[in-house]
């Protein structure tokens, strides 16, 4: 399989090279040089030295082979369900996961995903779905997928670079009385089971959210999260840690009697998109599954 991107750079254009453009376009090192080795890079439809000086105007062009990138985890295309779109370009889509759909298969055969939906969407134009990140299967909202191997690393390096901005909405247990606070606390390897995640726990890394109260209603308060990092079950083990997990976590909140799954929403992503000049922001709608009010009862 082939890929070509074609980019006509803007009125703007500062004087780099073909090489400082490519690192700045946060293209991977073995990128930029299988294309200049086997002059896969064109400028105006003809092969220049990546010491070439850029000038507004000039269309930049990258041909890249499927050998170029390592062999990556394929989905069974499935046409049975539409997910909301909430935005599309040539190289990533944002959809609104339900509540209760995992983000992407465990095993091979597996067909009920958001990785598999989407893949069933994009083969109509030929095109297949990359995974960039997830989210739990009862947290709902804008999720990112991309439709090419190209902006993988690149998607990859802006996470990293915290240069993506996540913002959730969450439910938790008790009167929060401050009005924002940050949280850094590591997070590793639970001891005894895989599936859950542990402050401090073995090989623990990084990890800091940023939290702000919206509003209480009675023992419960609505908060709104930015993620620096993007740690397996972040959110859900930060609140918990400060005394106030999520309103129905059965992992870990488990003595929470709300019964319709847990109340996490991400609620915005703003991406800088990949070879363009312009930050988005794209919103998810609050689904019917996330009350805007908490009865007294809830915990």
């Amino acid at each position: 399989m082939k890929w070509t991107k074609t980019i006509k750079l803007p009125a703007t254009q500062p004087a780099l090279s073909i090489k400082d453009q490519l690192k700045a376009w946060r293209l991977p090192k073995h990128l930029r040089g299988t294309l200049r080795q086997e002059r896969r890079v064109l400028l105006n439809g003809i092969y220049q030295p990546t010491s070439t000086i850029l000038k507004p105007g000039d269309e930049l062009t990258m041909q890249f082979l499927t050998t170029d990138f390592e062999p990556g985890q394929t989905y069974l295309a499935n046409t049975t369900q539409e997910l909301p779109i909430l935005f599309e370009n040539t190289d990533l889509i944002v959809i609104n996961k339900p509540k209760g759909m995992k983000s992407h298969p465990n095993s091979p055969t597996e067909t009920e995903t958001v990785m598999n939906y989407v893949e069933g969407y994009l083969q109509q134009t030929g095109q297949h779905a990359y995974m960039v990140h997830r989210l739990d299967g009862q947290t709902t909202g804008a999720m990112m997928v991309a439709k090419n191997p190209i902006v993988v690393p690149i998607l990859n390096q802006l996470l990293r670079e915290k240069r993506i901005k996540r913002t959730y909405m969450a439910w938790v247990c008790g009167a929060i009385t401050e009005e924002h606070g940050v949280i850094d606390l590591p997070i590793g390897e639970h001891p005894t089971d895989s599936r859950l995640r542990q402050v401090n726990g073995a090989n623990a890394l990084p990890a800091q959210t940023t939290w702000t109260k919206v509003h209480h209603v009675y023992q419960n308060t609505l908060v709104r999260l930015d993620l620096q990092t993007g740690r397996t079950h972040q959110i859900r083990l930060h609140m918990a840690a400060i005394g106030h997990p999520l309103v129905g976590d059965d992992l870990y909140n488990p003595r929470s009697t709300y019964t319709d799954g847990l109340l996490l929403h991400a609620m915005s992503l703003q991406i800088p998109l990949p070879f363009a000049h312009e930050v988005h922001s794209i919103g998810a709608p609050l689904p019917c599954s996330f009350p805007r009010n908490l009865r007294k009862t809830i915990q």
